[in-house]
């Protein structure tokens, strides 16, 4: 009698605990806590699979080293040598004197080691050079790339604001992202897409800009880009072209912060951005050193201003301005904060649910869930009578568990996750099927009602157990492996496979044992 009414007591405060944590999806006032999530295919939003372009990092970095290569070349007084980038992801140094090649050498030891020598060739008492980086390193930055892009993207759409997005890696190089409740889906791309390499780089204002816009004739060391503004109101795009040298003096990754602010002069928006202490020393210098000179400011190859250095800036601050919305603005400090994607990343499938759609897909769910769930509880009811109805009130508690546990876990609520749902009111009713039939058999065998209960639940669960843990495995496996909708439903079926196994084993024994010991009945129509 005392193990019994621990028991009850322990089924009643797990019925009061799921209540509490269901109380805010049904009533959001009654309860501070977390609703169930619904996922993409209930509330509408957006999914895109996203494929990241990590031959570009590698080029990146070959750049890069090249980049470094040529200051290494300068400082160590090597001239009359050519350092170039060449077929993407090669490096071709050409050198015209014996002198100069053998110092230069002596730097490849020193300084690039990591390289690997694809030719070298003696030429007229100079030499040719040409490097990449081996394969094993390559594979190694595309797959770093591929995990940085992840992490970037997923920082930037914590930051905008997108409540349980799913973003996870498919593949070497592919990104699904699914972010429900989002309206403005083409700002979401713009933020997800963009690059945001920030770059500080000197104009060139010893060149002819316009010849170098009409005749292709770019002079060696530059590089055209263009300043794109845009009227509000006529809406009218205006493109000024500039020469730039393609030397970057600094980059974005120095970023501590950055921030919307609005111009008391004009009363617009610009960001704000802010240099850690490494960043700020560089940027004190670039500044002492170019004085009435040109900096511009260059964002994905777009120039966001070119301001004329007046003189030495301390404190590591700056500003970008561009004529911004401020949702622009926002948008801009978003990407900077949460970094720069390592390499380009394009689109290859893009689906959006509408939240009409997603409206008729949880009232279609519920239908269902319903018609089903009164055909289970009739068929119960017609068929073992009073059993039945025990076994009805264990299945309503059942679907009560899953719930709460999909709110306390803070699970997604999908379309299949409703399907897995109704699929376990039909498996949990079927473990009482097999507690019942051989509680039938037993009375069949002249035993009392009391035995038959007992011998029907021992002989029954080793079978009931057996088939719900092998069900309960092929379903963690379709949550680990699974994306999207699978996982989705790999939760609700994880939960289920769980609670029925609790209520059709517990709670029915509990209210079997209740109306046996504590009514004094002798049987229960079965």
């Amino acid at each position: 009698m005392k193990s019994l009414s621990l028991k009850i007591l322990m089924v009643l405060a797990l019925i009061i605990a799921s209540v509490v944590y269901i109380l805010p999806t049904a009533k959001p006032s009654l309860w501070p806590h977390k609703k169930i999530n619904l996922g993409l295919d209930l509330q509408g939003g957006m999914h895109l699979a996203l494929e990241v372009d990590t031959d570009k990092a590698v080029e990146s970095t070959v750049e890069h080293i090249t980049q470094e290569m040529r200051g290494l070349a300068k400082t160590e007084r090597i001239g009359n040598i050519s350092i170039e980038r060449v077929q993407t992801g090669k490096i071709s140094v050409r050198i015209s004197s014996q002198e100069d090649a053998d110092k230069f050498e002596k730097l490849l030891d020193k300084e690039f080691r990591e390289l690997r020598m694809l030719s070298r060739d003696p030429v007229n008492g100079g030499l040719n050079l040409m490097m990449d980086i081996p394969d094993k390193e390559a594979e190694h930055i595309k797959a770093m790339a591929a995990e940085q892009a992840l992490e970037t993207i997923r920082n930037r759409i914590d930051q905008f604001g997108v409540s349980e997005p799913d973003i996870r890696r498919q593949g070497e190089k592919r990104i699904l992202i699914q972010l429900p409740g989002i309206k403005d889906t083409q700002r979401a791309k713009d933020l997800i897409g963009k690059t945001a390499l920030l770059e500080f780089k000197l104009l060139d204002e010893t060149a002819d800009v316009a010849a170098a816009e009409k005749e292709k004739k770019i002079p060696p060391g530059d590089e055209l880009l263009y300043e794109i503004k845009e009227d509000r109101e006529t809406k009218r795009v205006s493109k000024t072209p500039f020469l730039v040298k393609k030397h970057t003096l600094l980059t974005g990754a120095y970023l501590t912060d950055a921030r919307v602010q609005i111009d008391s002069q004009y009363n617009e928006p610009y960001v704000s951005i802010k240099f850690d202490t490494k960043g700020a020393r560089i940027f004190e210098r670039i500044t002492e050193e170019n004085v009435k000179k040109r900096l511009a400011i260059v964002l994905d190859k777009k120039i966001y201003s070119a301001p004329v250095i007046q003189e030495k800036i301390g404190g590591g601050e700056a500003r970008i301005t561009g004529n911004f919305t401020m949702d622009e603005a926002r948008d801009l400090s978003i990407v900077l904060r949460a970094g720069a994607l390592p390499a380009p990343v394009r689109i290859l499938e893009e689906r959006t649910v509408g939240p009409s759609l997603g409206l008729d897909s949880i009232k279609k769910g519920l239908i269902s869930m319903a018609v089903g769930g009164i055909m289970v509880v009739v068929f119960m009811v017609m068929y073992y009578n009073m059993a039945g109805l025990i076994a009805d009130v264990a299945l309503i508690m059942n679907i009560l568990m899953i719930a709460a546990g999909m709110a306390a876990f803070q699970a997604t609520l999908t379309l299949p996750g409703m399907a897995g749902i109704i699929l376990t009111i039909g498996m949990a009713v079927d473990s009482n099927v097999l507690i019942f039939e051989r509680m039938r058999e037993e009375t069949a065998l002249g035993k009392t009602f009391h035995a038959a209960v007992k011998a029907g639940y021992e002989r029954a669960t080793l079978t009931i157990l057996d088939a719900n843990i092998t069900t309960l495995i092929a379903a963690l496996v379709l949550f680990q492996f699974g994306t999207g909708p699978v996982k989705g439903f790999a939760v609700t079926l994880s939960l289920g496979v769980i609670s029925s196994v609790f209520t059709s084993l517990v709670v029915t024994r509990i209210i079997f044992d209740y109306l046996l010991i504590n009514r004094k009945l002798k049987t229960v129509s079965i």
